[in-house]
C-alpha cells in the first residue's frame, strides 16, 4: 500500500477548494491502494509559520513513501526541503506562486518562497491549465508539470429545486466567498442594471472572510436599484447548493483570480449557463457563445448586458444551457480525478 503524508496549512477540515479537494482524496485513498494523513504547518503570522514548519517535514518523511506538498504550505518548508532526499515529495498546486489573496509585498516574497520549494519537487500536479500555463511561464518543465483537475460532479440534492425566479423571469446563481476577487461588488453593479422584473440573483457563500469587503457590498445591497432582487444565503452545504445549480437559469461569477473554478464546473456539469470575466481559469472551462458568456475584465457595462441577454432571451440561453450539459459531461469526475492523482503518485514513489 502507498503510504502518502499530505502537508497542508492550518485545518485540514477547512471549507475551501483545496482543503475539500485533498480530503475527497484521502477518502479515495483506499480505492488506489493507498492511505493519505494530513500534516499541518501552524497556521502563523507570514512569515514566521517558517520557524513551526521546521518539525513538520521529518513528521511527513515518517513511515511514508511520497510526501505531498499543498501550495498554501510550500513557502513555511522551503528552508527544509533541500535537507529531504527521501521519501520523494511533488507539489499539489492550486493557486500561482505567491498566492492570490495578499499585498504586493507578501505577494512578492513568498512567490520567490513558493517558487524555492517547486525547484526541489519530483513533479508539480497543478488543478488547472491555467496554473499549468504560469509554471511554464515561470521555465518549469512541461514534463515535470501535470494537471490533476477536481471533479465536477455536484453532491446528490437534498430535495426537489426551489423556486430561485421569485416570479421573475430568471434566476442567476453565484457561488462564491466574499472576497475582492469574485467580484461580487462587480456582479452587483451590472445586475443593477437590469429591468426590476427580469431576474432574482442568490449570493451562496461565507460573508465573513473579509470584514471590509463585507461591508462594501452590504452597502452596495441598500441601493433601490437593487431592492429586493437580491437574496443573500451564505455558506450552505453542498446537497443544497446542488439543489440550487438544479433551479438556476445561469451561473454568474466574474471573478478576476480563479485558479480552477469547481463551482463553475458544477454548474456546467448541471447544465447552467456560466457568465464571467475573460480570466483565470474560465477561459479553459468554457468558451464564450457556446456554454459562456465571457467578457472583457471590468466591463461592467458588457457583463451587465450579456447577464440581461442571458436572462431574457429563452432560445439564447437555452442553447448555452445545452452547451454547457455537453461540456460539463465532458469534465472530469471525482473519480477521474484520484486515479489522476494516485497514479502519479505510485509513480513518482515507484521510480
Amino acid at each position: 500500500m502507498l503510504r502518502v503524508s499530505l502537508i497542508t496549512l492550518g485545518d485540514p477540515q477547512q471549507m475551501t477548494g483545496g482543503y475539500l479537494y485533498h480530503r475527497r482524496m484521502a477518502t479515495a485513498a483506499p480505492a488506489h491502494d493507498a492511505a493519505l494523513r494530513f500534516v499541518s504547518c501552524p497556521d502563523a503570522i507570514f512569515p514566521f509559520g517558517i520557524l513551526g514548519a521546521r518539525r513538520v517535514l521529518p513528521l511527513a518523511r515518517d513511515d511514508s513513501d511520497v510526501v505531498v506538498i499543498d501550495s498554501i504550505a510550500a513557502w513555511p518548508v522551503v528552508p527544509w526541503v533541500h535537507r529531504a532526499a527521501t521519501p520523494p515529495f511533488v507539489v499539489m498546486s492550486h493557486q500561482v506562486p505567491g498566492g492570490i489573496d495578499h499585498g504586493p509585498v507578501r505577494t512578492w516574497l513568498q512567490a520567490r518562497l513558493d517558487v524555492g520549494t517547486y525547484r526541489h519537487a519530483r513533479l508539480l500536479m497543478v488543478a488547472s491549465e491555467s496554473l499549468a500555463d504560469d509554471l511554464r511561464a515561470r521555465r518549469f518543465p512541461t514534463d515535470r508539470i501535470r494537471v490533476v483537475p477536481p471533479g465536477s460532479d455536484p453532491a446528490i440534492p437534498s430535495g426537489p429545486p426551489p423556486d430561485l425566479r421569485a416570479g421573475r423571469h430568471a434566476a442567476v446563481l453565484c457561488v462564491a466567498n466574499w472576497i475582492p476577487r469574485k467580484g461580487i461588488l462587480d456582479l452587483l453593479d451590472a445586475f443593477a442594471r437590469l429591468p426590476a422584473d427580469s431576474a432574482t440573483l442568490h449570493l451562496v457563500g461565507d460573508e465573513h472572510v473579509d470584514r471590509r469587503y463585507r461591508a462594501r457590498v452590504l452597502a452596495r445591497l441598500r441601493d433601490p436599484a437593487l431592492g429586493d432582487r437580491v437574496v443573500v444565503h451564505g455558506p450552505l452545504p453542498a446537497p443544497r447548493v446542488a439543489s440550487m445549480y438544479q433551479a438556476a437559469d445561469a451561473f454568474a461569477l466574474p471573478s478576476t483570480q480563479e485558479p480552477y473554478g469547481t463551482v463553475i464546473g458544477e454548474a456546467l456539469a448541471a447544465g447552467v449557463p456560466v457568465i464571467g470575466w475573460d480570466a483565470g481559469n474560465l477561459p479553459h472551462l468554457a468558451t464564450h457563445d457556446r456554454e459562456a458568456v465571457i467578457v472583457a475584465p471590468g466591463d461592467t457595462a458588457g457583463l451587465a448586458a450579456g447577464l440581461q441577454r442571458l436572462v431574457e432571451d429563452d432560445a439564447y440561453r437555452g442553447r448555452l444551457a445545452d452547451g454547457a450539459r455537453r461540456r460539463g459531461q465532458a469534465l472530469p469526475s471525482w473519480g477521474d480525478t484520484a486515479q489522476l492523482f494516485y497514479a502519479a503518485l505510485h509513480e513518482i514513489a515507484g521510480g
